[in-house]
């Protein structure tokens, strides 16, 4: 297994990417901790599904973009764990509409919660994994950091500034044996493109080389290779996993 014995705190993984990865995580050997803001019937089971298959699995309630939060949530962690060798920044919202129409909030939210709890969760981990000498950070960014996307400023903002901060964060951390890397994700299908009609999910996966959309799971195995020794060179790094969708 290649996460055998580490502990990894997930962020937002009560659905979609986030849950695959905490899935993905414990069938590689790690103990898990993921986070949910609002959805704790589906955290709650998700926790019983993977400590009935033998993982050691806690959900904690946390506001990601909160900073006291987030150094309780470490504290938490490592008092139940003993230590954090695997950061995934996951959690992610959006508030979609044209610039024009865009109002503060819409863009203070997207970007509090989308890069601010990448600063919040890296911040509070950072004393953890210094005293170890070791660490994985992933950040979920997205291919519309990458390239933009209209009618999604504050997101496309939001998600390129996690590429920034990435870069960042690996430069300064790596003397310690600290990684720090962006996986830029494309359309992936999640239980939020399941509300979308037929014709307009095939339109997408017809624009996209590989013709299909992603599944969560590839992404989470993604994540486990950089988080996992396989990747011990690798830092800094954007990775896009889009089905060759902006290369296009």
């Amino acid at each position: 297994m290649l996460l055998n014995g580490k502990v990894a705190i997930i962020t937002g993984a009560s659905r979609g990417i986030g849950k695959a990865i905490a899935k993905e995580f414990v069938e590689q050997g790690a103990k898990v901790a993921f986070t949910y803001h609002s959805s704790e019937e589906k955290a709650k089971a998700l926790e019983k599904e993977l400590t009935a298959n033998g993982g050691e699995v806690r959900g904690f309630k946390s506001d990601a973009a909160q900073m006291d939060q987030a150094e309780q949530l470490v504290n938490q962690v490592v008092d139940a764990f003993g230590t954090v060798d695997i950061v995934v920044n996951n959690a992610g919202i959006t508030e979609d509409t044209l610039l024009m129409r865009m109002n503060e909030e819409q863009w203070d939210r997207v970007i509090n919660v989308n890069l601010k709890s990448c600063f919040a969760l890296t911040k509070a981990v950072m004393r953890t994994m210094l005293k170890a000498r070791s660490g994985s950070i992933i950040n979920v960014s997205s291919v519309v950091g990458v390239q933009g996307n209209a009618g999604q400023a504050n997101y496309a903002a939001s998600k390129a500034g996690i590429l920034g901060f990435t870069k960042s964060v690996a430069l300064e951390l790596g003397s310690r044996n600290i990684r720090c890397n962006a996986i830029a994700p494309g359309f992936i299908e999640t239980e939020m493109t399941g509300a979308l009609d037929e014709a307009t999910v095939q339109g997408w996966r017809d624009a996209i080389p590989l013709k299909r959309g992603g599944q969560p799971e590839d992404v989470a195995q993604l994540c486990t290779f950089l988080a996992s020794d396989m990747s011990s060179y690798i830092t800094g790094q954007t990775i896009c996993i889009d089905g060759g969708m902006i290369t296009a």
